[in-house]
């Protein structure tokens, strides 16, 4: 019987699909003989799926359930199965069904070949097919990544997690950062079905739009964190640069254009806006550039304990 992973299941408001969750989980350990411990976290449900959870699978001695006393997402609920799992290898498994349980055999021999995490690449045909497969080739376009589904059953190894800060709804960011922090990432393909019971919990033009924005914003961590001076610096020295072609301009209009037997150019208001706009351009530069290096001191003292952190971990 293999005991070295853990299932974890996010659940929020799915009292409809928990039976047959419990019933179709139990089946498939017995089928494969899996004896892995199973962490269902409750985020915040109000339809009682917590206590449906505990009644379906009494009995059932490595089958947990952790509740969070409201909804605080699905990264949220990863994380605190990961910081309560017991076993080293960590197994994403939505409560909808989706996937079939019989999936988790298949990622647990892909981490065996010695991958740090292993994605699935959805096959069937599924709402938001089109949008998320626009999510996902930006995705890897911008991050370079080798899989091609971001959003998806996933198996990884516990360690994979250490290091990593993963804030609300970074959890489809997950592969990505853990890859650039140089975790060997594969992926297989994994049949979707379509959803039993219950209700999407995730999408909407809304949804789209954070999806978005967090991928902006994890590509500015992970492009400019180390080196924050390449943001700063490079826009400070832009705007210096700027000020400077301002100042050129204005004392050819002031001083070398007349010399040249043109009649001088005098703006509406004189060259004082010009003197305004050169002061102002060379001061954000400057600013910009020193907020850089002072960036750059806080970047490497970050790495310092990160490093000090691992050697005495």
């Amino acid at each position: 019987m293999r005991r070295d992973f853990t299932v974890v299941i996010p659940a929020y408001d799915e009292a409809p699909v928990v039976p047959d969750l419990v019933r179709e989980l139990k089946a498939s350990f017995d089928r494969h003989q899996l004896d892995g411990e199973v962490l269902l976290i409750d985020d915040g449900s109000t339809d009682g799926t917590a206590q449906l959870a505990e009644k379906e699978a009494a009995g059932w001695d490595r089958f947990r359930v952790i509740r969070h006393k409201m909804n605080r997402g699905k990264t949220e609920a990863m994380l605190t199965a990961a910081e309560a799992a017991s076993e080293p290898l960590l197994v994403l498994f939505d409560a909808d069904l989706q996937h079939t349980p019989d999936e988790i055999p298949r990622f647990l021999e892909r981490l065996d070949e010695g991958w740090d995490i292993v994605t699935g690449r959805k096959v069937g045909s599924y709402d938001k097919k089109a949008v998320s497969s626009v999510y996902n080739r930006m995705s890897r376009r911008i991050f370079d990544v080798p899989v091609s589904d971001l959003n998806s059953m996933k198996a990884f190894r516990a360690d994979v997690l250490e290091g990593l800060s993963l804030r609300h709804d970074w959890h489809r960011f997950f592969v990505v950062l853990a890859h650039a922090r140089g975790a060997s990432v594969t992926e297989i393909d994994v049949e979707l079905h379509p959803r039993r019971a219950g209700e999407a919990k995730y999408g909407g033009s809304v949804r789209i739009l954070i999806g978005l924005l967090d991928l902006v914003s994890v590509w500015f961590l992970l492009l400019f964190s180390r080196k924050p001076l390449l943001l700063f610096g490079g826009t400070g020295l832009a705007l210096a640069a700027l000020g400077l072609l301002v100042t050129i301009i204005t004392v050819y209009l002031r001083f070398a254009h007349p010399m040249l037997g043109f009649e001088p150019y005098i703006p509406p208001m004189g060259y004082r806006p010009l003197l305004y706009l050169v002061m102002l351009l060379e001061t954000l530069g400057f600013l910009l550039f020193g907020f850089g290096l002072v960036s750059e001191q806080v970047a490497q003292v970050r790495d310092e304990l990160d490093a000090a952190r691992k050697k005495g971990g």
